[in-house]
């Protein structure tokens, strides 16, 4: 048996700039963002908790894009962790918004209303994982995926 779990490869953007240092893809500790202008890409869990929870750090700049119109895939408890957040002024969320390139000191996204360019230090894409199981096949593993049970 192989366990390879559910993140896989990093989902990528496929924008100009990704490869910079600055991108990552997954949050490791809120804390080093501190003073910051940060990027959250992605609509899931991951995302929007990692957002929130930047958020929650004193003196950052915390924007969430995602590129649908509502975040259907997340549980309850996050939807409302985010949505508190940016009531209270820590969180801009930017729904219905796609990033089409990074630079050293901004990002500029496509909303419905345009192009907008915001200020930026960090960008953390939470897009999810491609999983290696074409290669599995090919190498003549059976690959059967479970997801849960009752």
């Amino acid at each position: 048996m192989l366990a390879i779990g559910r993140r896989g490869t990093p989902r990528v953007l496929q924008v100009p700039g990704e490869d910079l240092p600055k991108v990552v893809y997954r949050l490791i500790d809120p804390e080093q963002y501190r003073g910051q202008h940060v990027l959250v890409v992605g609509g899931g869990d991951s995302a929007l908790e990692a957002a929130s929870s930047i958020a929650d750090v004193h003196g950052t700049t915390v924007t969430l894009s995602y590129r649908a119109d509502v975040f259907g895939r997340a549980r309850a408890k996050n939807r409302d962790r985010v949505a508190a957040a940016a009531e209270a002024g820590r969180l801009n969320v930017l729904l219905s918004s796609t990033v089409v390139q990074i630079d050293a000191t901004q990002v500029t996204l496509m909303t419905h209303g345009g192009y907008r360019t915001i200020q930026n230090n960090a960008v953390i894409v939470c897009a999810g994982g491609i999983l290696p199981t074409k290669f599995l096949q090919d190498i003549g593993i059976d690959v059967e995926t479970k997801f849960g049970t009752a």
